[in-house]
């Protein structure tokens, strides 16, 4: 062969291969210009050689680039054996380890798989640490609205009144239709029941007492803490985040008012003002209820029904359930001018702290309601 064409064959790069050393079992030698050039012809090579090979000597590498340096990462994966055992030396392992590295940073480890089991315990540790930070967060939140409003007590003047009967209107009066159709609906629903368990002994008389406890003590305040947790939670805290969306928040605090008296206050008065009161409509709305499902399905006439629910009812029980119309009313209006103010400024946080503050009103308003069940049933009451 001429010089010009053994010189044209190593500027094509047909000196680099990859051979299988004879005489030595599983071992394979590389050798010339692993360059860009002859990428092609030795990846075929790489394919063909390494399904049973579990050692390279790269001691016979001439020249090295990028490219070659991945074919030598591809081998010694499929082999197994470690880079430095390779006989590769000198700027060749320089510029290996170099391109080695930069490709370890970029591939992601794949993150174990925890078991099953272990997953639950953590989603439940984590929902527990979400409870308690909420909490607290809320009983700070409560603080300082007990200030601002022993503050404003304090000075009068500084009470929004207009503001505050806006609120007793919006969270009250417009929610007095709906409140007596579901009260209503719910007094007949019980007493439906009632008589067709009562039925059978001949004591269907002892419904008006059915309907009358379970609406004195509590169907009347839970119905309408119940109602206001879906309702009102849900306007505070979409009313509160779409101002600090649109910076209103900021506006405030820049003419040196404070947010808790100019947005909190009059809500929270507003719903400790409506809140006993949508309970009492909601009371006589359910006996209204029991009363029309006992006169027209029990045979039961009116004047003996009124005089049944005045044997029945007593101040005891009525206080058992008004009582806690007030802390329901606490609840509900700083849960949701909470959630508001959490509000992180887009429209999707708006969506999801209006829910947030919806379920955790709701959550709250039938713990309490559980807790002081049993805690009136222990000291008869």
């Amino acid at each position: 062969m001429s010089d010009e064409a053994m010189s044209a064959r190593k500027q094509s790069g047909a000196d680099a291969e990859l051979v299988r050393e004879p005489g030595r079992e599983g071992v394979l030698s590389a050798r010339g210009d692993w360059t860009l050039a002859n990428v092609e012809r030795l990846s075929n090579q790489v394919d063909a050689l390494t399904a049973r090979a579990d050692q390279l000597d790269a001691s016979g590498i001439s020249r090295l680039d990028a490219s070659g340096a991945l074919l030598l990462e591809r081998l010694f994966c499929r082999t197994g054996q470690n880079p430095t055992e390779s006989g590769l030396t000198g700027q060749w392992r320089t510029l290996f380890e170099a391109v080695d590295s930069a490709c370890d940073d970029e591939r992601e480890p794949e993150p174990d798989r925890e078991p099953q089991w272990r997953q639950i315990l953590g989603r439940i540790g984590r929902a527990t640490v979400e409870v308690s930070q909420s909490t607290r967060e809320l009983m700070n939140f409560m603080g300082i609205t007990v200030h601002r409003l022993a503050r404003t007590v304090a000075q009068p003047w500084r009470l929004r009144l207009t503001s505050t009967v806006h609120h007793m209107e919006q969270t009250g009066l417009d929610a007095v239709p709906l409140l007596i159709l579901l009260s209503g609906l719910i007094g007949a629903v019980v007493a439906f029941l009632g008589a067709t368990v009562l039925r059978d002994f001949g004591a269907e008389l002892f419904v008006i007492d059915l309907v009358t406890f379970a609406f004195v003590r509590e169907f009347g305040v839970l119905l309408t803490a119940v109602l206001l947790a879906g309702r009102t939670a849900s306007a505070f805290c979409a009313q509160i985040g779409m101002m600090k969306s649109r910076e209103e928040l900021d506006a405030i605090r820049t003419l040196g008012l404070d947010e808790i008296e100019v947005l909190v206050l009059p809500r929270l008065l507003a719903l400790l003002v409506t809140l006993p009161l949508l309970a009492f409509i909601a009371t006589i709305s359910g006996l209204v209820g029991g009363l029309v499902v006992s006169v027209l399905s029990l045979d039961i006439n009116l004047t003996l029904f009124i005089d049944r629910v005045e044997q029945t009812i007593t101040l005891k029980h009525y206080l058992v359930g008004m009582i806690k119309a007030p802390i329901f009313a606490v609840v509900i209006a700083l849960i949701g001018c909470l959630e508001g103010l959490r509000v992180s400024g887009t429209a999707q946080s708006v969506g999801e702290h209006t829910t947030t503050a919806v379920v955790r009103s709701l959550t709250m308003v039938i713990v309490i309601d559980a807790l002081a069940a049993v805690y009136f049933m222990e000291i008869g009451w």
